[in-house]
């Protein structure tokens, strides 16, 4: 198979000197990418964090890396992989942002937060908020959901992996979410997780089957994936 893997994390620029983002790194995928490289997949490393593989751990064949920073980066290059038919499956494991930056501002005395009232500051994001400004106020605005655009407009027929992340539910809660979650973005599979290690692969055969631990995460993930390719593939022959 030809394997797409999101990892790492993605930041969006409040002015040329500041951003904000997630602090996800990228090491679980890049994991899976090493071990779908192991069973004679052909994989593409999408990645904020190149660093987190040893250069001797990245094989030489069947194998591109492709850096990106900001959350426009990564937009353009799933945009580009996803429509060109050259992808079997993509793992969605990157932490997106979830909010850009609308503008950046410095109250006037005695002005609330009203971004349309026009309060000292820029709209655009691309000039460097003061430092010496007693205070300053960012105007957030939600990004669009990446992994919502696969099927939609891009066209991605393949099998979709997305993560989903939950802090501080139980199990049922976590399961319940991923499955509402999967149903909305179309994908095939979730992995959903706790901060505090809970993890699911599903579903399976129907069901979400629960790792004893993450290190399990690579091969059950990659097992569930081979399996709906092998399924398809059977099922169009």
């Amino acid at each position: 198979m030809r394997v797409l893997i999101s990892a790492g994390n993605t930041v969006v620029p409040i002015d040329p000197l500041r951003c904000i983002g997630t602090v996800f790194r990228g090491r679980t995928g890049a994991n899976i990418a090493l071990e779908a490289h192991r069973r004679g997949h052909s994989v593409h490393l999408l990645t904020s964090a190149p660093d987190v593989l040893r250069p001797s751990d990245v094989p030489r064949d069947r194998w591109v890396t492709e850096q990106y920073r900001t959350f426009d980066e990564l937009h353009n290059a799933m945009a580009r992989t996803l429509t060109n038919n050259e992808t079997d499956a993509f793992i969605h494991s990157a932490a997106v942002s979830d909010y850009r930056i609308a503008g950046a501002y410095t109250p006037a005395s005695g002005v609330p937060f009203h971004p349309e009232s026009q309060p000292q500051g820029n709209d655009s994001g691309l000039t460097c908020v003061p430092t010496d400004a007693p205070e300053v106020w960012l105007r957030l605005v939600p990004t669009p959901k990446l992994v919502n655009l696969v099927r939609t407009p891009w066209g991605f027929s393949g099998v979709l992996v997305k993560f989903k992340l939950e802090v501080g539910a139980d199990e049922q809660q976590l399961l319940e979410t991923a499955e509402a979650s999967r149903v909305q973005s179309r994908a095939d599979l979730v992995v959903a997780n706790t901060l505090s290690g809970l993890t699911f692969v599903g579903p399976v055969r129907g069901a979400y089957r629960r790792l004893r631990s993450r290190r399990e995460l690579a091969t059950r993930l990659l097992d569930a994936v081979e399996g709906l390719a092998a399924e398809r593939a059977g099922g169009a022959s």
